[in-house]
């Protein structure tokens, strides 16, 4: 199976349906056997396109898309909405959709909730900073909890 296929499969169906299909569900619509599908989608996951759910072949993030709740909540102008996976994600799924939007978080400091919009792929002014913990050259030692 080409695993470029399963990768624009698994994005598109992410997108259009807000959560990314199963390796069945991408079996099925590329008609191969699910192996193949589920072979792609750990390739993918060891060439650092996907994140998997530990133990699984559920997609667990679709960089720059979360399938589970995090506090940043995607929101673009015409109601289409998705999770990023951080913050710098989260500007990234409005990139990717090429939409104006608002990212839905809050301060890890105090809570306070901020919302983030883009209008025209810029950042409205905001008062905020963004800090990153971890050096980008660290994140995949553990990419689901950088």
């Amino acid at each position: 199976m080409n695993d470029t296929r399963a990768r624009l499969h698994l994005y598109e169906r992410f997108l259009a349906d807000g959560r990314p299909p199963t390796a069945a569900e991408t079996a099925e619509a590329l008609g191969v056997p699910a192996e193949e599908a589920e072979a792609a989608y750990q390739r993918l996951e060891q060439a650092h396109v996907i994140v998997l759910a530990p133990g699984t072949t559920d997609v667990w993030m679709a960089n720059p898309l979360s399938a589970v709740p995090t506090p940043f909540r995607v929101i673009t102008d015409d109601g289409r909405s998705w999770w990023g996976n951080c913050v710098w994600d989260a500007f990234g799924v409005l990139a990717m959709v090429g939409a104006d939007g608002v990212v839905d978080t809050s301060c890890p400091d105090c809570g306070e909730r901020l919302e983030l919009r883009v209008r025209d792929g810029e950042l409205e002014s905001v008062e905020a900073v963004v800090h990153f913990a971890v050096p980008a050259a660290r994140w995949w030692d553990n990419i689901g909890f950088t």
